[in-house]
């Protein structure tokens, strides 16, 4: 039996997940006894990580209702996570209720309960499929069902590009997805850094789930912005990226970069 296409022996709760351990983090219960103990241990090794992951998910809100208030009608997540609410569609359509959202995430926990979510909304599509195969993800008809690639988009990679290692060549990947998009389109990217304190004990947590974490510096995260022109603030810690409320106490050591940037051409 399947649910959303997803096969229950397909779902792997031997190892933590990086979805999951986020939403643990952020309090949500969608998430096994393995993520719970590597959360854990995560806040263990690094006590402002709660707060980063809030930081970095207000980030990725505000992003969205920017490039939405630009004119964008179109989004394609990809590593969306679990759909913790409040979720990038109902964030964007509080705005533009025509909005139209792609989702891709390669955990089959993810495209089942976002699938479960967004199962009536003809808006919006649920993808399993796998950052590392760009062309797999722009070309698959789920995608292609609701983006329109001639029309300006907003592609969505928050807080996934740091599990992706050297050997996968992410400015590749992030170069192939640029390519496909028009004038008019957005990259908002966040990404983990070890720029304001060790996080070695933190990669060690990750070095037992489905996937490492590799932090970069500021100017290596810049690199995934060429093509693009980055909006004020340029790339800035999460909390202080275009803030709405005071950003919350320790937002100095918060290792989460965040940018929004315009393709022109």
């Amino acid at each position: 039996m399947t649910q959303n296409g997803v096969r229950p022996d397909e779902i792997d709760t031997s190892r933590p997940h990086p979805a999951r351990i986020y939403d643990y983090l952020l309090g949500g219960k969608d998430n096994y006894e393995v993520d719970q103990r590597a959360g854990d241990e995560l806040a263990a090794a690094a006590p402002e990580v709660r707060i980063g992951v809030r930081a970095n998910r207000a980030f990725l809100r505000r992003a969205v209702r920017h490039v939405v208030g630009s004119g964008v009608r179109q989004i394609l997540d990809i590593g969306t996570g679990l759909p913790t609410s409040p979720n990038v569609h109902e964030t964007a359509q509080e705005l533009a209720p025509d909005v139209h959202v792609a989702y891709v995430d390669n955990d089959p926990i993810v495209n089942a309960h976002a699938g479960a979510l967004l199962s009536d909304s003809g808006a919006s599509s649920v993808v399993l499929a796998d950052l590392r195969d760009p062309r797999a993800v722009l070309d698959h008809p789920d995608v292609r069902r609701v983006i329109d690639f001639d029309e300006p988009v907003a592609l969505l990679l928050v807080a996934v590009v740091h599990f992706l290692t050297d050997a996968d060549k992410p400015g590749q990947i992030i170069a192939t997805l640029r390519d496909a998009l028009p004038a008019g389109s957005f990259l908002v990217l966040s990404h983990a850094t070890g720029d304001f304190a060790d996080r070695s004990a933190a990669q060690d947590v990750y070095s037992k789930a489905s996937a490492t974490l590799n932090l970069r510096s500021r100017d290596e995260i810049a690199g995934f912005f060429d093509g693009f022109e980055l909006v004020d603030p340029g790339l800035a810690q999460a909390p202080f990226w275009r803030p709405d409320t005071p950003p919350p106490a320790g937002s100095a050591e918060i290792g989460f970069y965040g940018g929004v940037a315009r393709k022109t051409t």
